[in-house]
């Protein structure tokens, strides 16, 4: 990971990160086991590379989730 050398950065790093956990809560996550969650996002990464289809089924999941079509 490239080394973050002003406070900025950092602050915008710390940030979102936690945007991201955020959506974990979002998406009903927060008690499962870090393995499990890094599977499932190594996982979807795998599928989304190789399926169209399944990339905007997924984002129209999350788009309803956020309470907008524009995600």
């Amino acid at each position: 990971m490239k080394r973050l050398t002003t406070s900025g950065a950092r602050r915008q790093d710390a940030r979102e990160k936690i945007e991201l956990g955020g959506l974990i809560v979002k998406a009903g996550l927060r008690y499962e086991k870090r393995a499990l969650l890094l599977g499932l996002l190594i996982d979807a990464g795998i599928r989304l590379a190789h399926d169209e289809k399944e990339h905007d089924r997924l984002t129209a999941i999350g788009a309803q989730a956020f309470g907008h079509d524009d995600a």
